[in-house]
């Protein structure tokens, strides 16, 4: 899969960002930022790493527009691994605009 340059999530386009440091933290390998609608990814992840980084997350984005603010970040991990695999097992990612 590459990584789109969006996903829409509900009514909300996040726009997806590739950086060397995530969330100012050069240990996250991820963060959703609500307040603007954007998704961050490390470039420094393996493209598999990428791809359940991205899942992981959109799952913090899908529960946020869905009025959960407050997120059990280890039911997001479950979660985001298990529908990685099955997306990836099915062959559902589709090709799109990537960064």
């Amino acid at each position: 899969m590459a990584i789109p340059k969006q996903v829409k999530i509900g009514a909300v386009n996040y726009v997806v960002q590739e950086k060397q440091v995530v969330d100012n933290d050069n240990s996250n390998w991820g963060a959703c930022v609500f307040h603007d609608n954007h998704i961050e990814i490390s470039t420094g992840l393996s493209e598999e790493r990428k791809e359940q980084t991205l899942v992981h997350e959109i799952l913090h984005a899908i529960f946020y527009e869905s009025g959960f603010e407050e997120q059990d970040e280890d039911v997001v991990n479950r979660v985001g691994i298990t529908l990685h695999q099955f997306l990836k097992d099915n062959n559902l990612f589709h090709k799109q605009d990537v960064i």
